[in-house]
């Protein structure tokens, strides 16, 4: 009789590796799926007109029935965001904590969803049986309130999920990461710690959140004659309760404007995650009630994001706030990596109009939320796993992480950086990578979910980068007849009014072209389209080196 196989877990990530953003992690044993995390990364350069970007699940629709939850650490964009995407088309229960929730059922509430989703709040320290997985929620801290890392007992061993985190001994809400429990798991033996690598090229350890209280005290003491305007991350919520603290402390009125930055306050307060006295919090439309220096404005924009509300300021377009000399900005956030032009213009703008403003590199207005090289250690030391996947991060702090695991002891066979989509088989004695599952990116445009795929982007550029020209003619194919036409329009290759002999040499190329082809009695509409497109694509590159996109509209009469 043959020896049965054992079953290895299987592990894939399907987004959150070689990026930052869009995590997504799925563990699979048997009939079982878990997933944990759902985020959204934000579109680059290379992605005109694009709203956001979330993992393909192909994979987990056509294994809909084998998921038991789907587990989110945090309330963070690029954890929770892809939530009311990926419901539309799977339904599993969703499992976080009161204020992850909070934040999921804002988002829930702006999208129409097939099915009514089931969300479950738990707290730290909950356990879950999800078929043959057994998951427990650890605290820790992080630049968001609610946060925990995920240790899922499976029938191979424990994995261990850290999320997002950092080590912080003061924390804001006085609940700091439970490096007790944490030990005890390792002290049982884990088998696989898949950690967060953000941070891991940084020496050292994260500063305090307490540090940026620290320093709002100086700038509220040294700017108490100006209006002060913060922009920081909306989910930063102890980072929110701070300013709200040191403005009434300093008998300012406090208003919030972004609307990510009033929905998450606002589900914080409601949920009893933020303090604010009575009387401190104003609506936008009040501030001129007030003098400049009785003021706070908490604003949404610290990434310079074109459609805020800070880059609105720094333009002169926010309905409500016009910034002068005498207003101070502070922005208490870092640029995340690939946001330090958009950033940088805000700046500029905002210097152009006199305005001060401090931001983290002439002041200390902001600690990191992630985990920096000794945390790192910590975490690796207080679990001793047996192997170990460094996830959530750029190619490069996954390497720092692996070499700082070996560093810590681990053997380099131990320890695999992986790809999206790729499946790494664990089981008490091996990890390997046997194959993969679908995996990639889906483009969210407005309503549209995937519908905007490469040649959609490959036309989007070429249309940014070198213009149309649409050529328009009507023809009867009985008589061999050009009817109307051809007629020449331009858009974003040049200025007609100032090429008019341009347009009339393209227009009579066209002509030829029509001609040609009636007089060789061709009858394929697409084949004279192409000898339109064609001929003038050769005449405008020979006589402007350009390669404008070329639509030809020719119409049977």
């Amino acid at each position: 009789m043959a020896k049965k196989t054992k079953q290895k877990l299987k592990v894939m990530m399907l987004g959150g590796l070689g990026e930052i953003g869009k995590n997504m992690t799925v563990l699979e044993y048997g009939n079982d799926i878990i997933v944990i995390d759902c985020g959204i990364a934000f579109p680059d350069e290379e992605m005109p007109g694009i709203d956001l970007v979330i993992p393909d699940i192909s994979y987990l629709e056509a294994n809909a029935d084998k998921i038991r939850g789907i587990l989110l650490t945090h309330g963070h964009e690029d954890h929770v965001g892809a939530i009311p995407y990926v419901l539309r088309s799977i339904n599993p229960p969703v499992y976080g904590t009161r204020l992850t929730l909070g934040i999921v059922e804002k988002k829930l509430s702006e999208h129409r969803l097939p099915n009514v989703p089931e969300l479950v709040c738990v707290n730290a320290g909950d356990t879950l049986q999800l078929g043959c997985f057994h998951a427990e929620f650890i605290r820790v801290n992080h630049s968001i309130a609610d946060a925990c890392c995920i240790a899922v007992k499976t029938p191979v061993g424990t994995v261990v999920h850290s999320g997002d985190f950092k080590l912080d001994l003061t924390p804001i809400d006085g609940k700091m990461m439970d490096i007790t429990r944490l030990g005890e798991i390792g002290n049982r033996g884990v088998l696989l710690l898949l950690c967060e690598s953000t941070n891991a090229e940084r020496p050292g350890f994260t500063p305090s959140e307490k540090k940026v209280g620290q320093s709002l005290t100086s700038i509220f003491e040294r700017n108490a004659d100006k209006r002060i305007v913060i922009a920081t991350f909306s989910s930063n919520v102890h980072r929110v309760q701070q300013i709200i603290d040191t403005s009434a402390k300093y008998g300012r009125k406090v208003a919030v404007t972004g609307r990510s930055m009033i929905n998450i306050v606002g589900a914080a307060v409601e949920l009893g995650y933020m303090q604010v006295p009575d009387g401190v919090l104003i609506d936008i439309n009040e501030i001129k009630k007030y003098r400049p220096d009785q003021l706070t404005l908490i604003t949404t924009g610290s990434q310079g994001e074109p459609m805020s509300a800070l880059s609105r300021m720094a333009s002169g377009e926010h309905d409500r706030v016009t910034l002068t000399s005498s207003d101070l900005v502070v922005i208490s956030a870092n640029a995340i990596p690939g946001n330090e032009k958009l950033v940088g213009k805000v700046i500029n703008s905002l210097l152009a109009r006199g305005v001060n403003v401090l931001y983290d590199a002439v002041a200390d207005v902001h600690v990191s939320g992630h985990a920096c090289q000794e945390e790192l250690k910590l975490m690796h030391a207080l679990l001793r796993p047996k192997f170990f996947i460094p996830i959530h991060g750029e190619y490069r702090h996954m390497v720092n992480h692996k070499k700082l695991a070996e560093f810590m002891g681990m053997p380099e066979e131990n320890v695999l950086i992986s790809d999206i989509g790729k499946v790494v088989e664990v089981d008490k004695d091996s990890m390997r990578f046997n194959g993969t599952v679908p995996s990639g990116k889906l483009l969210v445009d407005g309503f549209g979910v995937g519908d905007v795929g490469n040649i959609v982007l490959r036309d989007r550029k070429h249309l940014s980068q070198d213009g149309l020209v649409v050529v328009v003619a009507s023809i009867d194919m009985e008589q061999r007849l050009l009817i109307s036409g051809p007629d020449i329009v331009s858009r974003g290759f040049v200025y007609v009014r100032e090429s008019e002999e341009l347009m009339e040499e393209t227009r009579l190329v066209a002509l030829n072209a029509i001609e040609n082809c009636l007089d060789r009695n061709m009858s394929d509409w697409m084949e004279i389209k192409s000898k339109v497109r064609d001929d003038i694509a050769r005449f405008i590159s020979k006589e402007t080196k350009r390669k404008p996109m070329i639509l030809p509209i020719i119409m049977s009469v």
